[in-house]
């Protein structure tokens, strides 16, 4: 986080120390669960092609349970006594990726693409539970729960991108960009 994270006070039997790390990995997940409601309406809003209402309709729930997430992690941060940010200027100016890349394209080329954008979202949860299990783990059940349901989604994603033998077309993508064109 850009800024000094401040607290108002924090939750019994939690140390202000590790409740201000804590309040930072929920911020950080708060981030990447407000960018990922955002993106997921996005392709929804420029998907295209033949099988453009089962992927259109696929993505609806995960945008409301996505963004069911970001008030919870904003709720668990005023809890601990810290100040939830949910504005945008902050959100582009703490996140540590980037924007997502693809505008109007092919369901294969959106699911392509948000094939490792979800990579990356499951990848900083599970390091955050790895720390959390130190430090809280009231809050590292909350990431733990959060990933199962970001990991079947996931899997939403990924069985629309897979050979019968399990293959996904975009093993290898490095980029959205790159995901895109190996799922097309």
């Amino acid at each position: 986080m850009a800024k000094k994270t401040k607290l108002h006070y924090t939750t019994p039997g939690l140390s202000e120390s590790d409740a201000v790390r804590v309040v930072e990995l929920l911020q950080d997940r708060l981030n990447a669960t407000t960018d990922l409601h955002l993106t997921l309406k996005h392709v929804h809003w420029n998907v295209v092609g033949p099988h453009f209402i089962a992927v259109h309709e696929m993505l609806d729930p995960q945008v409301d349970a996505v963004r069911g997430f970001s008030d919870d992690l904003a709720e668990r941060i005023a809890t601990l006594g810290g100040s939830p940010v949910g504005t945008p200027g902050a959100l582009v100016a703490d996140r540590t990726w980037d924007e997502y890349s693809i505008g109007r394209a092919t369901t294969q080329e959106h699911l392509g693409a948000l094939d490792l954008v979800y990579q990356g979202v499951i990848e900083s949860y599970r390091a955050g539970i790895k720390e959390l299990g130190e430090l809280d783990p009231v809050t590292e059940d909350m990431f733990i729960s959060q990933t199962d349901q970001l990991e079947l989604f996931h899997w939403f994603i990924r069985a629309h991108l897979e050979d019968k033998g399990g293959n996904l077309s975009t093993t290898g993508a490095r980029t959205e960009a790159e995901a895109a064109r190996a799922a097309s």
